[in-house]
């Protein structure tokens, strides 16, 4: 997942809604959103490589999303545990959010750099492991990407500011959030993000949808993230291959019954 775009607490029909795309090397195995065979306690898509997962709920209502921090030695280094597997393991595991995170502070290390949410349909809590800080999120809107969380980076500048647009609405508009996450757009040269990659690659990572044929990578899948009042969380994903959509997936899970 390289960028998630989210507001807690300020549409009037919604406390969550989230839109989030997931950038991958187009050759890595993936399943899209469905109950998990293993687990049928978790709704998301799946990394059939490692098992994990970028972004995920539970049927108890638990909430979790992740995306890398992208350094030179980062793209280069050998590879740890899986990042995929901190949101999996929070699904399953007993834990409150931040318990849980407190306890991850302890061994984040195994893992190349990640940004890390989980929290329920009431609350968001956040962590990256460079400095294994603990913050719950506050009310409004928020974007993340590949460093930390709310660093302006120009696709979560943009990001943030549609999807305000698009909850300034009585409605929430499901295509609009859609279409915001296939803005593909390169940054302009001055404001790029800068995370010591080559320029080029740089310019071509810098939009919010992305495809890089010659990189066999892009983005792999948008999900739009609902949370009502009833704690009724509905998530959609729409899955894409070299830039073309090739399907879309809605699940609900009533949370209180």
């Amino acid at each position: 997942m390289c960028l998630i775009n989210f507001n807690i607490g300020s549409h009037k029909k919604y406390k969550m809604v989230l839109a989030a795309n997931r950038d991958e090397f187009y050759s890595r195995p993936t399943a899209p959103v469905h109950y998990w065979d293993d687990h049928q306690n978790i709704l998301g898509g799946r990394d059939l490589k490692a098992k994990g997962t970028w972004l995920a709920v539970s049927k108890s209502g638990k909430i979790g999303a992740l995306t890398n921090i992208r350094t030179p030695e980062e793209m280069t280094m050998e590879a740890k545990k899986s990042r995929g597997e901190l949101v999996v393991n929070y699904l399953l595991s007993e834990d409150n959010p931040e318990d849980y995170l407190k306890n991850l502070a302890a061994y984040s290390s195994d893992y190349a750099g990640f940004n890390l949410l989980v929290g329920n349909p009431d609350a968001l809590y956040y962590m990256n492991n460079y400095d294994n800080k603990i913050s719950r999120v506050g009310n409004g809107t928020h974007g993340l990407s590949n460093e930390y969380l709310n660093t302006p980076w120009p696709k979560v500048v943009i990001g943030k500011a549609k999807l305000d647009e698009v909850l300034s609405e009585e409605d929430v508009d499901v295509d609009a959030l859609f279409n915001l996450l296939r803005i593909d757009s390169e940054a302009a040269d001055d404001i790029v993000q800068k995370t010591g990659v080559d320029f080029d690659l740089e310019k071509k990572l810098s939009p919010l949808f992305i495809d890089i044929p010659d990189f066999d990578y892009g983005t792999r899948c948008s999900t739009v993230l609902l949370v009502d009042h009833q704690d009724n969380i509905t998530l959609i994903e729409r899955t894409f291959k070299n830039g073309v959509e090739t399907g879309e997936i809605s699940e609900t899970i009533s949370v209180k019954q």
